[in-house]
């Protein structure tokens, strides 16, 4: 099998110099050299130029791409897993098919022929490929089912460029490189936008579980999978507890396969845990890594200790400090692509850069509060539900009565208003609004999430509310850091818990087997009792705390962001008066304007580096 996390760039037109094509796409590769270090490869006709950057750890001799058909008439280039690919290998065989590689790259060419965009419904893994069918004259690109991989695409006429990171771009001739300052009052409220478009003008991310075929200019999008919660009722929590844990041993089993020593990240909490517990089944001294502070009420390093020793694994601890969190910001919004202000980002970039000095790959327990349950808006959803049985005239009328209480002026709006996380950095459009310079003429953020409210307005809230957040908080926040802070530093992050037969579990649970208003992640933490030690199972939620707060009303970090909030970067877009306003109010105590105030800094760093600047900072 040939594993090839990496970097794919590529790009169509009527006409090309297949010469000069092939030098440009070696130039988009090398922006994103970090993804793949380890080997390069190229392909160009006079339609079509595709290329690769390798990061070997199956098969580090061979496996190279673009990978070709035996006739040349199919080339791909791909980044990813096909965890399936010797069953699908047997049935395309069964069929006729050759197979020239122990390769799941060539699982692809040979599945294209045989099911042609069909082909994504087949594979169980983590992947985003471009195939060029030369006969045809088709670009047909696919990303998983989670969206673990990452697939940009922008269009110019009958050119299309695609590529694993938006950086890529920089390097060809046609891209005009434009903010998207129409969606900035989007991304401030929420931190990440919900749907397609991006902060830069023209790109797109292809959504997970989508295709994209590009033929003579067109471009068609096609969704190939989506996901349903479809309760199975008449099964104990013991029985539940038993399929969640057979499911992730089954799917850890798979994501441990590397011709390289694998890795774990644990942090003490119980999904890290079960996956270093499923791990050491055949790897018992599975090197473990985490993240931490110096300030100890922040820190997750004693959980991960005593984790460690109980799971009877090394663990290898990293301290970060204000000084570095800080100057490491900037690298960090070059890597991203687009502007991230989610400090837990930064211990993460750290977690990668030391776990990379030991291991080239890393499973970690990204998705499972997603599928099964664990955060607490999902818990508060249950609390809105039956305040939804209240008239809707009293339930205006006590939040009228109460304005402070934001639980009581949600329960009074319509769910896509309620459960968007629309109000993740702001309470209120109003409340952004007195920041920006221009007064922005956009919907309210959480209208941006309604779309997928309406396809779901048959689920109780908690699993609507799960079901919106598989399409936009997971892909678009949490596995876009996970997999941009490993791959700066050319470090695979596996996810066990985002896999096929671990959703099909996910997808029958009943509500009360997920969470309740008081409790989440239930039939997961009845598995984990069956397989950890009890400290572990019932661990507490920690998210990735971080002591910024702290940070921001210390001189040397408050004179930085102060820099920032009178520069010209921050007078083009917002009033720098309200900006300095906050940041003074924070450092004397009478506010927490953390998330707002990152928010805005992290911007502004990335609009240098992208915008001012025009490079790379020196990393």
């Amino acid at each position: 099998m040939t594993a090839v996390m990496c970097g794919i760039v590529g790009f169509t037109a009527e006409y090309l110099d297949p010469a000069s094509a092939r030098q440009t796409a070696k130039a988009m590769a090398e922006l994103i050299r970090h993804r793949g270090p380890d080997g390069e490869g190229y392909y160009a006709d006079t339609r079509a130029a595709l290329g690769h950057r390798r990061l070997s750890i199956i098969d580090v001799n061979g496996g190279g791409q673009p990978m070709f058909n035996e006739d040349g008439t199919l080339v791909v280039v791909f980044n990813g897993e096909i965890y399936n690919y010797k069953p699908l290998r047997a049935e395309l065989r069964r069929l006729g098919h050759t197979f020239a590689t122990d390769s799941d790259t060539e699982v692809l060419l040979h599945g294209y022929e045989a099911w042609g965009a069909a082909l994504p419904r087949h594979l169980r893994g983590m992947f985003a490929f471009a195939l060029w069918d030369r006969a045809a004259g088709t670009l047909f690109c696919a990303r998983d089912l989670f969206g673990i991989k990452p697939l940009y695409y922008y269009q110019k006429g009958a050119c299309l460029l695609f590529a694993s990171e938006i950086k890529a771009f920089l390097a060809h001739p046609a891209f005009e490189k434009r903010l998207n300052e129409a969606r900035l009052p989007d991304w401030l409220s929420m931190e990440y936008l919900p749907d397609r478009e991006t902060l830069f003008a023209g790109v797109y991310e292809l959504p997970p579980a989508h295709t994209l075929c590009w033929q003579n200019g067109r471009v068609t999008l096609q969704r190939y999978a989506a996901p349903r919660f479809r309760v199975q009722r008449g099964r104990s929590l013991r029985s539940w507890a038993q399929a969640i844990g057979d499911a992730l041993a089954d799917s850890a089993a798979a994501h441990r396969i590397a011709d390289v020593e694998v890795g774990c990240f644990l942090s003490g909490g119980v999904d890290s845990s079960l996956v270093v517990r499923e791990t050491t089944r055949n790897q018992p001294a599975v090197q473990c890594f985490s993240v931490g502070y110096r300030e100890e009420k922040y820190s997750e390093l004693p959980a991960a200790r005593a984790a460690a020793a109980a799971l009877g694994v090394p663990l290898t601890e990293t301290t970060v400090t204000a000084e570095a969190f800080f100057d490491a910001n900037r690298a960090i919004q070059w890597y991203l692509d687009e502007p991230m202000p989610n400090p837990a980002e930064v211990p993460l970039y750290f977690l990668c850069k030391t776990a990379r000095q030991r291991v080239k790959v890393v499973l970690s327990g990204e998705g499972a509060d997603e599928l099964f349950g664990g955060y607490p808006l999902y818990r508060q959803a249950v609390w809105a539900e039956g305040w939804q049985r209240m008239p809707r005239p009293v339930r205006r009328a006590l939040a009228a009565l109460l304005p402070g209480c934001g639980l009581l002026r949600r329960g009074a709006q319509p769910r896509w208003q309620r459960c968007a996380r629309a109000n993740y950095v702001f309470e209120t459009p109003q409340e952004r609004d007195k920041y920006l310079k221009r007064s922005p003429n956009t919907p309210e953020p959480a209208r941006r999430c309604k779309p997928y409210f309406d396809k779901v307005r048959s689920l109780d809230e908690p699993t609507a509310l799960q079901w919106v957040d598989l399409q936009t908080w997971l892909p678009r926040d949490i596995l876009r850091k996970a997999d941009r802070m490993s791959m700066a530093h050319s470090l695979e992050l596996r996810v066990p818990f985002l896999d096929r037969r671990v959703l099909a579990v996910a997808l029958g649970l009943p509500r009360r087997y997920r969470c309740t208003a008081r409790r989440g992640k239930i039939a997961l933490r009845a598995a984990a009792a069956r397989r950890l030690p009890r400290a572990l199972a019932t661990n507490p939620k920690r998210g990735f705390p971080v002591p910024l707060a702290d940070w921001l009303r210390q001189d040397e970090y408050y004179a930085r962001v102060k820099a920032k909030f009178t520069g010209p970067v921050a007078e083009r877009f917002f009033d720098t008066g309200a900006l300095c306003a906050l940041l003074d109010d924070h450092r004397a105590g009478k506010t927490n304007a953390m998330t707002k105030i990152w928010a805005f800094y992290c911007f502004i760093e990335w609009y240098e580096v992208y915008f001012v600047e025009q490079k790379p900072p020196i990393l």
